[in-house]
């Protein structure tokens, strides 16, 4: 039977309706639609937002994350209400209330090499929420697999990039970033921040191109990286060209989909630190200052993190400044390091023991570990 539009859905969509480039023919393609968001953070907030609100019939959602104070920022699909539930069923309520007429399917698991290609098969096109490059990769290259176009996302700090990938004729993510960069070289949003607007922003504009896509009008960033800097007001734009080369093409040797954290680098199993060998608990580091003892709590953050909250008696040295710092710690001291979760205090570590300091530890879990252990007043950011 032919889809058609109720006299409710007509109102609702009347905006829509009356756009000779949608009109009702392309309101009954948008409510055909299948379309895949993998992630509904930051930049899936705004993706599931609108696409919920212009009509796209069934939208599946990919997330396994619950919702925490500090997403509330950003993600503003969740509200302070939804603080410790599962991001899928906060999402999918806030989608609902806008849209009833909605399908929407759960995938409240990681997406993975071994579950991505059943999972994408079931939709036209895939929306990139993601923040990590192992999933961004994947999401690549299941895309390209399975002819599914990726509309991609990413955002950090005060920019932004959006393009669509994996079509026909156009280059995909590979063809940009050939190679991940190595690991630990580009800090997470939680380590880097990000302004909240941002994914707002960069999110709208993968949504945009969603619905340009299921209506065909327009033209979309096909074979454009647009870049967005929210401090300066600029958006700029670059050709992309499909890499002949490039890994994930028609040519490719790779056929199937591979392990995306051992590409990017990171291990299922991250290997300890090699400094963590006498790492202290935050408890014990307490002890250590309430006795008196004599040692040096050395803070490896940012001085913005510092001004957030710090822990009495500990000395900033942001970790970027630290091997030009060196003369301010005697080889002889008694040194602990700490960061917000543990992290960089560990590479600070490293860094001072091949630099010859021999008596110096890591405080495990950071600043978060201590505002939850010894002092709840601390705030956690």
């Amino acid at each position: 039977m032919a889809t058609t539009l109720t006299n409710e859905e007509i109102q609702r969509y009347s905006r829509h309706l009356i756009l000779p480039e949608v009109g009702v023919d392309g309101q009954i393609k948008l409510k055909d639609a299948k379309v895949l968001l993998v992630g509904t953070g930051g930049l899936g907030a705004p993706l599931a937002l609108y696409l919920a609100a212009a009509g796209v019939g069934t939208i599946g959602l990919v997330d396994f994350d619950v919702v925490d104070a500090s997403n509330l920022q950003r993600q503003v699909i969740h509200g302070t209400k939804d603080i410790g539930r599962p991001k899928i069923d906060s999402a999918a309520e806030s989608m609902l209330d806008i849209n009833p007429n909605l399908k929407i399917i759960k995938h409240e698991v990681p997406l993975t090499s071994e579950n991505a290609k059943e999972i994408v098969e079931q939709y036209d096109m895939v929306a990139d929420g993601t923040d990590n490059f192992p999933t961004r990769y994947l999401v690549n290259d299941v895309c390209v697999l399975t002819g599914k176009p990726n509309i991609y996302g990413s955002i950090f700090r005060f920019e932004g990039q959006a393009s669509v990938f994996a079509t026909d004729d156009g280059p995909c993510y590979r063809c940009l970033y050939p190679e991940p960069p190595p690991p630990g070289l580009v800090p997470s949003c939680a380590e880097g921040g990000v302004l909240g607007i941002l994914p707002g922003v960069i999110g709208l504009i993968q949504a945009t191109e969603v619905v340009k896509m299921i209506l065909g009008i327009g033209q979309t960033l096909q074979g454009r990286l647009m870049l967005y800097d929210a401090l300066n007001m600029k958006f700029r734009e670059l050709k992309l060209r499909r890499n002949p080369d490039c890994p994930s093409g028609k040519c490719s040797v790779v056929k199937d989909l591979i392990d995306y954290k051992q590409f990017c680098g990171i291990p299922d199993t991250p290997p300890a630190p090699v400094a963590s060998t006498g790492d202290l608990e935050v408890t014990e580091v307490k002890a250590m200052i309430d006795s008196g003892e004599d040692f040096i709590l050395v803070d490896v953050r940012e001085p913005h993190e510092y001004q957030i909250a710090s822990i009495p008696k500990a000395t900033l040295i942001p970790l970027g400044q630290l091997p030009m710092r060196l003369s301010e710690l005697s080889k002889d001291s008694n040194i602990v390091c700490h960061c917000k979760s543990g992290m960089r205090s560990a590479k600070a570590v490293d860094l001072l023991k091949q630099s010859g300091y021999l008596r110096v530890r890591n405080m495990k879990g950071g600043i978060l570990a201590w505002s939850d252990k010894v002092d709840p007043s601390v705030p956690k950011y």
